[in-house]
């Protein structure tokens, strides 16, 4: 028998614990973080430092259940962020430090393998047990 999909609250408690962790890793406030679960599940990171090529506009960290983490430029609130680097590596949740680094890396002009591999498509049953991990209090 399979398991059924988690609730809404479950995923979104799962995905905040997740996101925060990677937030750390990133150095990203925790005022800065933002996590959305609807008909796709997203988060928003609100990176506190300008990117080299582009020091007027503000850079996120965005992560979708689709696509995994990218690093994008905040346009009008109208328009799709425009995309600087996707993370490969096909995982929807690589561990925080590892998200760290491909900022690192994508801010030193390192851009290996980024669209190499897309994540593989999942379902939310799946996705929370990935994220699981990342939940330290039980609430």
């Amino acid at each position: 028998m399979e398991h059924p999909e988690p609730d809404t609250r479950t995923l979104e408690r799962r995905l905040g614990e997740y996101v925060r962790a990677v937030a750390v890793a990133v150095g990203v406030p925790a005022e800065s973080v933002t996590v959305e679960i609807s008909d796709t599940a997203t988060a928003y990171l609100g990176l506190p430092r300008r990117w080299p090529d582009r020091p007027g506009q503000d850079i996120m960290l965005v992560w979708s259940e689709r696509r995994g983490w990218s690093l994008a430029v905040e346009t009008d609130p109208a328009e799709d962020p425009v995309v600087i680097a996707r993370q490969g590596g096909g995982d929807l949740v690589p561990a925080p430090r590892a998200v760290a680094q491909f900022v690192t890396d994508t801010a030193a002009g390192r851009r290996p393998g980024q669209e190499r591999l897309r994540p593989a498509a999942t379902t939310r049953r799946v996705l929370a047990e990935r994220l699981s991990p990342y939940v330290h209090h039980p609430r």
